[in-house]
């Protein structure tokens, strides 16, 4: 069964149905792991226990998770930096080694989790990411990419990027114009390169996915985005709510309204768009489309029937697993503190 990580409840269903659930455990903590050790960490994947408590005491809870998301480094910079990265620039001492990240991969892949989306800083900074790339298509892992349009991203990078098998590759577009875009990282020029980035990708058939972080700074930029996005030819729009890390970033979260406004304008493209449409901390979009849901089966379906048939797979920490750079484990990122996926 081949799964695209956007219909997780009808996955959900059917490993259920099936007896097979899926978990990750005993990742190594930080301490746990030694700078630059070449050693694998312990296994992350328990096949015993998948086996056994497949529709144990903890039923509908315990399943695969429908993406994992590794962030590879936090190292960027918007600076020009060498041409050759991949052969000059040194992994970071905390991160996880090539076999460490070649087992990770091999876990992935012995849960079939659908999608490892691959970010973090610039991954382009990681000296093995294409060999990291190449062993996860070897071992029929689907993997995604989120960069930045920083000077390390050229053509022949993404040519290569190509090559080594890569599912689809992610970029940040926080706004339709540059002065949206722009001003959200703070450095001019982002749109534009971004933009030029996209159409290299789509000349080597590499598919584009566009993430965007949805606050009350573009909030009303939101139809101008969805025209965008069909002009771009993306095959997936990743809307990640904002969600505040500081007190001060409180004010730009959106209210309650302008949540379902939102809810409403993403729905009503979802009919007309041709790229799939996923939410990030967007957990109560799943509600507003299970209402329309019911209000359009025009009292065949009850909102009982429904929500039943989700199997309360609502939430996004239990879809999702995030890992960080140093191998530790979380929910989400949001639990972590970091908002990249």
């Amino acid at each position: 069964m081949i799964c695209d990580c956007y219909h997780g409840w009808l996955c959900n269903f059917a490993l259920l149905t099936s007896g097979v659930a899926s978990t990750i455990e005993k990742m190594p903590s930080a301490s746990q792991l030694s700078a630059g050790s070449a050693k694998p960490p312990h296994s992350s994947v328990s096949n015993a226990d998948s086996r056994t408590n497949a529709v144990g005491n903890s039923r509908g809870l315990r399943l695969r998770p429908s993406q994992v998301t590794w962030e590879v480094t936090r190292a960027f910079s918007w600076k020009t930096a060498n041409p050759h990265p991949a052969k000059t620039r040194a992994r970071g001492a905390n991160c996880l080694s090539t076999a460490e990240a070649f087992h990770l991969i091999e876990d992935v892949a012995a849960m079939h989790v659908p999608v490892l989306a691959l970010s973090g800083g610039d991954p382009l900074t990681r000296p093995d990411l294409f060999p990291i790339i190449e062993f996860a298509a070897r071992r029929s892992v689907r993997t995604s990419l989120t960069l930045l349009p920083t000077p390390l991203l050229e053509r022949g990078i993404v040519e290569d990027l190509k090559a080594c098998g890569l599912l689809r590759v992610g970029f940040w577009l926080h706004g339709s114009t540059a002065a949206f875009n722009d001003s959200h990282w703070g450095v001019s020029g982002l749109h534009r390169r971004t933009l030029e980035i996209i159409g290299i990708c789509h000349e080597v058939q590499l598919p584009v996915q566009v993430n965007t972080i949805l606050s009350r700074r573009n909030v009303h930029d939101l139809d101008s985005m969805i025209e965008l996005l069909t002009r771009l030819d993306v095959v997936l729009w990743n809307v990640v709510f904002l969600v505040p890390a500081t007190r001060d970033e409180a004010g730009t979260m959106l209210s309650a309204e302008e949540h379902e406004e939102v809810f409403a304008k993403l729905y009503t493209a979802t009919k007309r768009v041709h790229f799939q449409i996923k939410t990030t901390e967007g957990q109560h979009y799943r509600r507003y489309l299970l209402e329309q849901r019911v209000r359009e089966s025009r009292g065949r379906l009850t909102e009982v029937d429904v929500f039943m048939a989700a199997l309360r797979s609502v939430s996004d920490s239990q879809a999702t697993v995030f890992i960080n750079d140093r191998g530790e484990v979380y929910p989400n990122p949001a639990v972590f503190g970091r908002g990249l996926l």
